[in-house]
């Protein structure tokens, strides 16, 4: 099959997205490749079409637990093997992982860079040197969603790709509205927002800047009625499991969470986005 066909076969689409299809072909050719994308473009197409036409195993290292358990689980569902490697697991589940693998069991495997530094893999920042490590360098790909042109210049020193094709894409769509606001009251701007949207039945994330900032929204929206939930890094493994599920799963409305939530989240019906705390900066936005 050619990448087309792949596409079609195991994720539905009959096209790929802007940028999608040069960033397949490169990596397909064997080159070294930096793609900046914005969120929602479909940066995770570009390395996992690539992973099913190549021999063995691809690896793909994120430090978001929360992308991996979802791509996994996207990715079963679509017949496809994958497996990941976090904190999450149990020993148990880790030893079956790596038994699975060692037999190919899998063509994706996601690892969070922490688990570098343990017997099976090398330390993050050594990517290299782990890749170095390997009977024959595999193909390098980095992918972002945004990144200054000194930002991409340091991942490719850093990863020591090799003459990386780099593709940037704008992240500018038709169908994304942005707008400030600087309320006098920003809890009561908040939940007018908020109302607007429930009675819609839309579904959205609200991002804080602190774990205490998103215990203090959450709580104040649960407790006038509002269907929400909390994520951030503070939070039990197993309790952001359950909550990260019952917003995918539409069994609550409102996530409201720190920046280490929603990157990677697989969940169509998000209407809305509200920054509670304003980002410092524009590439942060």
């Amino acid at each position: 099959m050619d990448q087309n066909q792949v596409l079609k076969k195991y994720f539905g689409y009959d096209n790929f997205r802007e940028g999608q299809a040069e960033l397949v072909s490169s990596i397909l050719s064997g080159r070294d490749t930096l793609g900046v994308m914005p969120t929602g473009a479909g940066k995770s197409v570009c390395y996992q079409v690539p992973a099913l036409m190549f021999g063995g195993v691809t690896i793909v290292i994120s430090p978001l637990i929360s992308l991996m358990q979802d791509q996994v689980s996207s990715l079963v569902q679509s017949g496809i093997p994958a497996a990941f490697i976090n904190s999450s697991l149990t020993m148990n589940q880790l030893y079956t992982v790596l038994k699975n693998a060692e037999r190919g069991a899998y063509k994706l495997i996601y690892v969070a860079p922490e688990r570098l530094d343990s017997e099976v893999f090398m330390n993050y920042v050594n990517i290299p040197r782990f890749a170095a490590a390997l009977p024959k360098r595999p193909v390098m790909t980095a992918f972002t969603a945004t990144a200054t042109e000194r930002v991409r210049d340091d991942i490719a020193r850093l990863l020591e790709l090799k003459d990386p094709f780099t593709l940037v894409t704008g992240f500018d769509r038709k169908n994304l509205y942005f707008e400030v606001r600087r309320p006098s009251d920003k809890y009561a701007d908040l939940k007018r927002l908020v109302k607007k949207y429930d009675e819609e039945g839309r579904s959205g994330i609200i991002y804080c800047s602190t774990r205490k900032n998103v215990e203090t929204v959450c709580e104040r929206l649960c407790s006038q009625g509002f269907s929400a939930t909390r994520y951030h890094a503070g939070l039990a493994e197993e309790e952001k499991r359950t909550n990260q599920d019952d917003f995918i799963y539409d069994r609550r409305k409102i996530m409201v969470a720190t920046n280490a939530f929603g990157m990677g989240i697989d969940k169509s019906n998000v209407s809305f986005v509200i920054h509670y705390n304003m980002p410092k900066d524009v590439e942060s936005y």
